[in-house]
């Protein structure tokens, strides 16, 4: 008598910023059917961490040997595709201060090489403006970061008042604008289509779990371990 087959599986990896090592390790513990289960990235790949250059080597492995995998755009892969389409030294200040010098330097570049996107081979270049803003499976609606207010005043007291690291003041604040607002709108569609909001971008020390959302940043670049999230099952896997 053949076996039933199981239900696929969906597992969403939280914000990587470089960290090669602990995607890699991550990766290879995961129970997943490459065939029949989903993967999806929540963004924010680059920045900070020693190895951007390694992190998006892997996830292009991962998109060709992975049937179902989504990789979304986070507010570091935004803020560079900005400066990339403005050349705004304002932008280029905010880059600086998300850690972009990390992402050169796993390159070899110098900020000389930001225009075009010229430090990158072409496809690098190609994955992250092929990134997508959400991702929707079954009563889950994955974005990089939840908009909710409420939700973002939770993490500005969480740092003693002070805007944590990944929001690095109101210049890059404001440069994501424009995507926080397309997200409140995604977020009040979820909750009025009964969606769990899967989402990353929100340093936690361990995964923050509320009734109808679920965030998976576990703070990989500041010395924690990365998360992946496992459905429908909530389960956690760290590397």
């Amino acid at each position: 008598m053949a076996a039933t087959p199981t239900t696929p599986k969906i597992f969403a990896v939280g914000d990587v910023h470089g960290c090669r090592e602990n995607l890699a390790a991550l990766l290879a513990r995961l129970p997943l059917d490459r065939e029949r289960d989903t993967v999806v990235f929540l963004g924010d790949y680059i920045n900070r961490g020693p190895d951007t250059r390694g992190v998006l080597d892997l996830l292009l492995r991962v998109r060709e040997t992975h049937a179902h995998a989504v990789f979304l755009r986070g507010n570091h892969e935004q803020a560079l595709l900005e400066y990339v389409a403005t050349c705004d030294v304002e932008t280029l200040r905010v880059l600086r201060m998300m850690g972009v010098e990390a992402t050169l330097a796993s390159y070899g570049a110098s900020a000389r090489e930001l225009p075009g996107l010229a430090f990158m081979p072409p496809e690098h270049q190609e994955f992250l403006y092929d990134l997508e803003l959400s991702h929707t499976e079954g009563r889950y609606r994955f974005l990089h970061a939840d908009a909710d207010e409420e939700v973002l005043a939770v993490e500005r007291s969480l740092a003693g008042g002070e805007e944590l690291p990944h929001l690095d003041g109101e210049q890059h604040a404001a440069s994501v604008d424009r995507m926080l607002s397309s997200r409140r709108l995604m977020r009040e569609e979820a909750a009025t289509g009964g969606y769990v909001e899967i989402f990353g971008h929100a340093p936690f020390e361990t995964p923050l779990v509320l009734p109808d959302r679920i965030c998976v940043d576990t703070g990989a670049v500041y010395g924690n371990l990365l998360t992946a999230l496992e459905l429908p099952a909530v389960r956690f896997h760290h590397a």
